[in-house]
Formats: C-alpha cells, structure tokens, sequence
C-alpha cells in the first residue's frame, strides 16, 4: 500500500543527507500519516481513511463533506 495521503495526494519526498565533508546520499523523507476513521454525515456512516495530519487538523474546524467539496474531491 502507498504511503499517500487519501485526500491531499501528499507523498514522499527524495532529498540529500549532506555529511560533514559535503558527501551527499540520497535520503526519504516520509509524511506523517495515519490511519483514522472519519465520520462522514452526508453518508452517515465512518470511513476509514489514511490521512496527513495536516489534513487531521483542518478536520477540526470543518466537516469532511466540506472539505471534500472545497478541494473537489470524492470519496466514490
């Protein structure tokens, strides 16, 4: 399974680990995800969706339907 965000899109990011002596070696940076269920009250029932907690915070002060609707996304 990707390690993606279910609603940003949000991934990995590939960036250089720079020593000391400036040798640089590839490193993966990886979003902080998490799985969570979600009530979703224009279904009426929750969704179990892998979230950035950047989007967990945005959650906080709307609905998962309005955001779904201001991002342009669904869930079918």
């Amino acid at each position: 399974m990707a390690r993606r965000c279910d609603l940003t899109g949000k991934r990995q990011n590939v960036a250089n680990k720079v020593s000391h002596s400036n040798v640089k070696t590839k490193k993966v940076q990886l979003p902080n995800l998490q799985v969570r269920r979600i009530w979703w009250a224009e279904e009426s029932r929750f969704v179990t969706l892998k979230l950035s907690t950047r989007v967990l915070r945005t959650l906080r002060n709307r609905t998962l339907g309005q955001f779904l609707r201001e991002e342009g996304l669904s869930l079918s």
